[in-house]
């Protein structure tokens, strides 16, 4: 998988509770151009939470895709997931859409990606963007040293990676199911 720079988003699961978080940031090479932009959110009538790095424009176009999926699918985030992956690998117009995808339901987590990768994590942390290795080592440490929720873990994850990466702020959107 290649590295896009410009955010961070990690999801965190534990027990029954997933969160995922991102930081607002946005740059054009080197400028900042937006310090708020909200790269989390809730879709397909609040069951699933998305997060994206990325080509903004690419992503959104992929959300709804992923949505128009999971409508298609009765909900059903692992099938959505996989026919989305499919579809932007092999689709003229989509492969060339550059952007990660992670989404989370209240049973799964998969990071989606325009190479065919439909990836499930095995101790229910991912983290994607260009300080992705950071939050997500700063998640991993915290989820089995702590008893931190995942609200929590994902917000201290992004605020370690902040410190880090260059291409991440402090100006974070979490969403939880």
């Amino acid at each position: 998988m290649r590295e896009l720079k410009g955010t961070t988003i990690v999801a965190v699961r534990k027990g029954n509770k997933v969160a995922v978080a991102g930081d607002g940031q946005v740059t054009l090479g080197t400028t900042v151009i937006k310090a708020k932009a909200k790269k989390v959110r809730k879709i397909f009538q609040d069951r699933v939470i998305v997060g994206f790095a990325g080509a903004s424009a690419d992503a959104l176009t992929l959300l709804v895709r992923l949505e128009e999926k999971l409508q298609g699918y009765g909900g059903n985030l692992a099938r959505a997931a996989v026919e989305l992956a499919k579809d932007w690998r092999t689709d003229r117009t989509l492969r060339r859409l550059e952007a990660f995808i992670i989404a989370a339901d209240q049973e799964k987590s998969f990071l989606i990606s325009g190479t065919g990768d439909v990836i499930e994590p095995d101790d229910g942390v991912m983290a994607i963007g260009s300080g992705g290795p950071y939050a997500l080592a700063a998640a991993r440490a915290l989820i089995t040293h702590t008893q931190m929720s995942p609200r929590e873990i994902a917000l201290e994850a992004l605020r370690i990676a902040s410190g880090i990466c260059v291409y991440t702020n402090r100006e974070v959107v979490v969403e939880e199911l």
